[in-house]
């Protein structure tokens, strides 16, 4: 497996028991449709808000933080992709675009940084 892969596979496992310590109730991870894939999905600890959340890892901010990745592009992918989730699952209700940062510096330093309403879709 390519390192990007296995790095980025590892962000989304740190991003995920992140999300469920806060107490977001994990809905699914890596929903595609066509070329954008929504890395998880998520319902707030209130329950009230379906969150997409894109995550970004990195090992260090030597060509930038995480988040920078995340370019109005891939906005709006993300955003084509939760339109169609909403409408498949026939969802109702408010949404967010979270985004989670993480730097892995080593096995025994990382950094998370949650951007709530990061972006709005649509």
């Amino acid at each position: 497996m390519a390192k990007h892969i296995a790095l980025g596979q590892q962000g989304e496992q740190i991003a995920t028991e992140y999300l469920i310590q806060k107490g977001y109730q994990i809905v699914c991870r890596n929903w595609t449709h066509q070329k954008a894939e929504i890395d998880i999905i998520a319902r707030s600890p209130d329950g009230n808000i379906t969150v997409f959340v894109e995550v970004k890892t990195r090992r260090s901010h030597r060509l930038g933080y995480p988040e920078q990745a995340v370019t109005r592009q891939k906005q709006r992918l993300l955003s084509l992709a939760a339109e169609a989730y909403i409408d498949t699952h026939a969802l109702q209700g408010a949404i967010r675009f979270d985004i989670i940062a993480i730097t892995l510096y080593d096995q025994q330093d990382t950094e998370i940084y949650h951007i709530e309403d990061a972006f709005f879709g649509f």
